[in-house]
């Protein structure tokens, strides 16, 4: 799938936010269309958030042609931002939601909602339970469920690496349990390439999606089958039983297409472009 063509270019800018500034891409509906909503976009952790560049583009593009806006903005300490990543904290990463969703507000006289990818669909829906004024919906790309079994798998990443040197005198560092208890002294963790502070692991480790439910907002969750499945796996599909006996108002959708997150090559859906467009347009009509 191609990017639309008619689309005019992303306005690149810098959010002023405390602390610094937040690089962000504001892509602007079509001219010939009547602006419909407007989006947040809320990036996954890490290496994630490069690796889903090329999609989160697409899916930009894609709503722009449907006469919906989409904010993208690159978190404190992550991509072009201010800060470093071991300065990176959960509340600084709502706080800039915040603003984004003001930058919105302020520019376009239509509902605002949140997309969010992985962790970052964690994070928006964390965001959503504690911001004041209603959202108009919220778009969910394969979202993380428990923030633990998150930041283990995470932490595997410098064990699979060989990033660690375990030596007879550490031998407590040898997995990830010895790896949480070094960050709960308050030490930062070198993994992948990313120092990650213990505040920030501490609170990832805290959320799950099962106790974050959202009561009034409309919820459009796209759950990504690798095998060929047209149904969601176990995990998530407990969080769906869960939210839908709370009374959420929950629509989810299973696309089948590579974690383009986590392949070691820039990969494409278009499936899920077409499918999650399809969605919002229908829900906006």
């Amino acid at each position: 799938m191609s990017l639309p063509l008619r689309c005019p270019p992303a306005k690149p800018f810098f959010l002023e936010a405390e602390p610094g500034e937040r690089f962000c891409l504001y892509h602007s509906p079509l001219p010939d269309k009547k602006c419909r909503g407007a989006l947040v976009y809320v990036h996954p952790f890490g290496e994630e958030m490069n690796k889903s560049r090329r999609m989160a583009a697409m899916q930009a593009r894609a709503f722009a042609t449907q006469g919906f806006g989409v904010l993208q903005i690159d978190l404190f300490g992550c991509g072009d931002s201010s800060g470093e990543f071991r300065d990176a904290r959960w509340e600084i990463w709502k706080h800039d939601l915040e603003a984004a969703k003001n930058w919105l507000e302020n520019r376009v006289r239509t509902p605002i909602g949140l997309w969010g990818l992985r962790l970052g669909a964690l994070l928006a829906l964390n965001f959503a339970r504690d911001v004041d004024c209603a959202l108009d919906r919220i778009i969910l790309w394969q979202p993380v469920i428990s923030g633990q079994s998150f930041l283990t798998q995470f932490l595997r990443l410098r064990l699979a690496n060989e990033m660690l040197t375990v030596s007879a005198s550490t031998p407590e560092l040898s997995g990830t349990n010895a790896m949480r208890a070094l960050l709960r002294k308050g030490n930062n963790l070198e993994v992948a390439g990313y120092e990650l502070s213990h505040e920030l692991a501490s609170a990832i480790d805290d959320l799950n999606a099962t106790e974050l439910t959202i009561m009034g907002v409309p919820i459009h969750w796209f759950e990504i089958a690798t095998s060929g499945s047209d149904s969601m796996n176990p995990v998530g599909a407990k969080v769906v039983a869960a939210w839908k006996r709370e009374g959420v108002n929950l629509d989810t959708r299973v696309v089948a297409c590579p974690p383009f997150w986590a392949t070691q090559e820039i990969s494409e859906c278009p499936d899920l472009v077409s499918s999650t467009t399809a969605v919002l347009g229908e829900a906006a009509s």
